[in-house]
């Protein structure tokens, strides 16, 4: 009998558990996942199926002693522990290092119906089950040694941030649901004043794709902001999506703002690429064609530029199950740059503008937090994407992995990436509840930059007499 119907018979019985497991019942790729990397990935054709594949690593996290492990010739420490589902990281200017302690808002309309059980199932068994901590902490190595020792509740009472970006001295912060504002004195270790919200965001009860993020241009006049889709595609409603699946430009002069690319599935990680200064942002494509299908991307963004959701993928392949259809966009559906591997989840991104570890310089790190809908598993690792001249140029590089145990259970999940003021690497792991570091294995180390920043920050900590009391981090 096959699960059509069964499942009539079965739901009531066991409910969710045997939802999940016949969504489980699907046969592995048998191509290899490189083939899915690369400025022409590999498109096979579409396979549609009553129930999605589901895979995904239990969340087990770390046992005692054990981490990811790092690229030859370089190492990894814990840089913080025991966080609260850390998400995104933002580097301040005298080096202090904000984590986003987050997870998605409740949102009751997105998980109805047997699909809507599935992705509970899946959420719960990918470790984002406890409600939201809804704060940023502050991280400071007040002695260089390359592990936070001091903690501070920096921002609370937020509601699922995501994304922060600093210009001047006021400080943004992307709510699932609004853009906020909070005024930022340096080396800061808590902000207490009330934020103003400077811009709603779509959120509400069907708010699919949670995680907002913004950036600043480097005039400091305009910010940037990612909005996910309401769906995988377009399965709620046309008009469930309206100002989603798009970069957001907002001219922080006039208050306006305008869409400034669409037709991007779920974006999350955006920088500003050091040769050229493109905007780039990394998108999680759509799901539940197959094992095979179709790539998360690594794309330049150009202002007007429609990128092809719902209606096609990588450029002008048309996805069937969008109703009605739109050829005329999809006439317009611009390729991205560079695939980065079917159903990978890639979400950080930050270009390597430092000088500890040349072979990354001027090219993309990016956080791939690991697949759901595929078999084998794909992602939770750390990759380097070189570029030459502003443009990907070359096979991706494994930074950070071993996020998988041999039982295929998730140890990590790697998601935000940033550099410090080091030079070194920061990879928060929100599964882990940790914050790696990786930087060289073996080095002189030029500290005097690193030693400038920390005196700064320490002057300016000792004379304000009116900072909180930090929590001393222990660092065994």
């Amino acid at each position: 009998m096959s699960a059509r119907f069964l499942l009539p018979i079965l739901l009531p019985i066991a409910g969710s558990t045997i939802v999940l497991a016949l969504a489980g019942c699907a046969s592995s790729s048998t191509s290899p996942i490189t083939d899915s990397y690369g400025p022409q990935p590999h498109l096979p054709a579409p396979k549609s199926s009553l129930l999605p594949i589901v895979n995904i690593a239990p969340a087990k996290g770390w046992p005692a002693g054990m981490m990811p492990t790092p690229a030859r010739g370089l190492k990894v420490q814990a840089f913080a522990k025991e966080l609260q589902h850390p998400r995104w990281l933002y580097v301040l200017p005298n080096g202090d290092v904000l984590v986003a302690e987050t997870d998605a808002p409740p949102k009751p309309d997105d998980s109805k119906g047997i699909k809507g059980t599935i992705m509970k199932l899946v959420m719960k068994r990918a470790g984002s089950s406890h409600p939201s901590a809804n704060r940023i902490s502050l991280l400071r190595d007040s002695n260089g040694d390359g592990v936070a020792d001091q903690k501070t509740v920096f921002l609370q009472n937020l509601n699922s941030p995501f994304g922060m970006t600093l210009v001047g001295n006021t400080l943004y912060v992307a709510n699932t649901d609004s853009l906020m504002r909070f005024p930022y004195q340096a080396s800061a270790t808590q902000i207490t004043a009330s934020g103003t919200k400077v811009l709603d965001l779509p959120g509400g009860p069907l708010n699919h794709h949670w995680t907002k993020n913004v950036i600043a241009n480097s005039a400091g006049t305009k910010l940037y902001i990612t909005v996910g889709s309401n769906s995988n595609v377009a399965e709620n409603g046309l008009d469930k999506e309206v100002g989603r699946a798009l970069i957001m430009e907002f001219d922080i002069a006039s208050g306006k703002a305008r869409p400034f690319a669409t037709g991007l599935r779920n974006p999350n990680g955006m920088d500003w690429q050091p040769q050229s200064g493109a905007l780039w942002t990394v998108v999680n494509e759509r799901d539940e064609i197959g094992n095979d299908l179709v790539p998360d991307y690594l794309t330049s963004v150009k202002a007007g530029a429609f990128y092809g959701w719902p209606y096609s993928y990588y450029g002008q392949h048309v996805d069937i199950r969008v109703k009605p259809q739109q050829p005329e966009l999809v006439a317009r559906a611009i390729p991205p740059d560079y695939a980065l591997g079917n159903h990978t989840a890639s979400l950080g991104l930050t270009f390597y503008k430092a000088e500890l570890m040349p072979q990354y310089r001027g090219g993309a790190l990016i956080g791939q937090h690991g697949s759901w809908n595929r078999k084998p598993y794909s992602g939770y690792k750390v990759i380097f994407v070189p570029f030459k001249n502003g443009q990907p140029s070359g096979q991706p590089q494994d930074v950070l992995r071993g996020f998988l145990s041999d039982q295929g259970d998730a140890l990590g999940r790697p998601v935000g990436v940033a550099v410090d003021h080091s030079g070194a690497i920061l990879v928060a792991d929100d599964v882990g509840n940790m914050i790696w570091r990786v930087s060289p294995a073996t080095t002189t180390i030029d500290n005097r930059s690193i030693n400038k920043a920390l005196t700064t920050a320490s002057a300016s900590h000792q004379s304000d007499s009116s900072q909180p009391v930090v929590e001393k981090v222990s660092k065994q």
